[in-house]
């Protein structure tokens, strides 16, 4: 259960106010979301999407710790870092 992140691409999803991106486990591909409201602790408060990919930019080590924590603790296809999660 190792998770890599070797794709940089990231995107804002309106639907779900989060931003997304992908991690591999060997040939499993997990799908991400940062909360936006999450994201919004980092920028001062502001979560516009663009302030919301530039905090995601900003803390994507961070984030990817995070996203690593919470992938170990179940192996599913979809996750969602809240702020409980960093």
């Amino acid at each position: 259960m190792t998770i890599s992140f070797p794709n940089p691409s990231r995107n804002f999803d309106s639907t779900r106010n989060a931003v997304g991106f992908v991690g591999y486990d060997d040939l499993f591909v997990v799908n991400f979301y940062v909360d936006a409201g999450a994201l919004a602790k980092a920028v001062g408060g502001e979560y516009s999407q663009s302030d919301c990919l530039s905090a995601f930019d900003a803390q994507i080590d961070l984030i990817h710790n995070a996203a690593r924590k919470v992938y170990s603790r179940s192996s599913g296809t979809t996750y969602t870092l809240k702020t409980t999660d960093f």
